[in-house]
């Protein structure tokens, strides 16, 4: 039975509680689409359509004949705010065992409140002499972060919710008091390895409600981590769709961390996908040239999701730049370059778009707002690759769940296939 994209996305969604599921699930698909990983080592031999994985990063490539050619590339990144468990979580408060946290990113605090979390990431467990990575995932609603009752803030509705991070959101897992180690001990348990062997983790809440239709024709999608999950799958897609093309080497760059700045190992401001290329370069004996030549004469699509105009605050967008739900895609504009699109790269995307029949939208923050920024100023910095933002509009960006609309992930996927078939 067929599959429709909007099914395949939840699908995909559900299997990436954490970043590196995420990675996991980007690898699962691209090997069976023919896809090969390879080993990231001194005898690194790329094949002809391949990739790498570090941590929550994996970048995939498509070029048949090993040469580099102009390199088209869609970028994005598999991270989402989110609720991490800290490094000694164990505590208790009149009679209720709790596990500390710290936020990670731009957290809409409030949208954790009074919901079922579950837990997922990584765990660093003894393996001889060194170390060894598990992944872990529990879906059962283990954690809730219970709200005050409005009878101990009569002023909430007047005054508004004030959290604490520090003190209020700290989720509540059983009754009793905590012992030191507690949280260690449940992981190697989980993970099925002693607990004196689990060394560390990258741990992180959940929301156990999976991805799902809304809406009474389900015209709407509800989901945790649309903002960016949905440009991975968009960007996987596209490439495993167009498989190879003629004169283009095609490139896909899932990076880690992008909701806390990027700068790290696996986020689109460290060395990886550089080292990729050069490596890439040198395999297909390109050179520095060559690899400057492939960057400077091809193209990136930056892929992060949009805000479309929120019907109960219409006055918090510039009016000139209304977005849709179901709209199409959206070339995001800002002369500040906290967008990296200019003239000629988002011309160039609409004109794709246009032929491949898929509406789409430009959007440009109010003047007097502070405006959001992606990876895509960073990326062509760094690479001297020419840049276009785009993103699938979307409400409730960094919610523990996120709206936008069912039409919009086809369009999505013809706009960004057709971009790797025709730039």
């Amino acid at each position: 039975m067929s599959i429709s994209s909007a099914e395949s996305l939840l699908e995909f969604i559900d299997a990436s509680p954490s970043p590196y599921h995420c990675v996991t699930e980007a690898a699962k698909r691209l090997t069976r689409a023919g896809w090969s990983e390879t080993t990231w080592d001194l005898d690194f031999i790329p094949p002809a359509r391949g990739f790498v994985r570090v941590g929550g990063a994996l970048i995939a490539w498509s070029n048949d004949e090993s040469v580099l050619d102009p390199v088209l590339m869609i970028g994005a990144h598999t991270d989402s705010p989110n609720l991490r468990i800290v490094q000694r979580p164990d505590r208790s408060v009149s009679g209720v065992r709790q596990l500390g946290v710290s936020p990670y990113g731009g957290v809409l605090l409030n949208s954790w409140l009074d919901r079922d979390l579950g837990l997922s990431g990584r765990v660093v467990v003894r393996s001889g002499a060194g170390v060894e990575v598990r992944l872990m995932r529990d879906d059962r609603p283990l954690l809730r972060v219970p709200q005050l009752a409005i009878h101990l803030d009569r002023t909430i509705s007047t005054d508004g919710l004030k959290l604490d991070p520090s003190r209020h959101l700290t989720p509540v897992w059983g009754l009793g008091d905590s012992l030191p180690g507690e949280f260690s001990a449940w992981l190697g348990e989980t993970v099925g390895v002693d607990p004196h062997d689990v060394v560390g983790w990258d741990v992180m809440c959940h929301d156990t409600l999976p991805a799902g239709f809304l809406g009474r024709d389900e015209e709407l999608i509800s989901a945790p981590r649309l903002d960016n999950q949905v440009s991975c799958y968009g960007a996987l897609e596209a490439l495993i769709g167009q498989g190879s093309r003629r004169g283009r080497t095609l490139l896909v760059a899932l990076f880690d961390h992008e909701e806390v700045g990027s700068e790290t190992t696996t986020g689109a401001g460290g060395a990886l996908l550089a080292q990729v290329l050069e490596r890439l370069a040198s395999a297909w004996s390109a050179g520095p040239d060559g690899l400057s030549l492939a960057l400077s004469g091809g193209q990136c699509l930056s892929a992060d999701m949009a805000h479309a105009t929120h019907p109960n605050y219409p006055e918090r967008h510039d009016p000139a730049h209304q977005i849709a739900l179901g709209g199409g895609p959206v070339v995001k504009v800002n002369v500040n370059q906290r967008y990296a699109s200019d003239g000629p790269t988002s011309g160039r995307f609409r004109v794709v778009c246009d032929a491949a029949g898929v509406p789409h939208q430009t959007y440009s923050h109010r003047n007097d707002m502070q405006c959001g920024s992606t990876i895509g100023p960073m990326t062509a910095a760094r690479l001297g690759i020419p840049t276009v933002d785009v993103g699938m509009a979307q409400l409730s960006m960094h919610s523990i769940r996120e709206l936008m609309a069912t039409s919009d992930v086809a369009h999505m996927v013809d706009a960004f296939g057709a971009w790797f078939q025709r730039v």
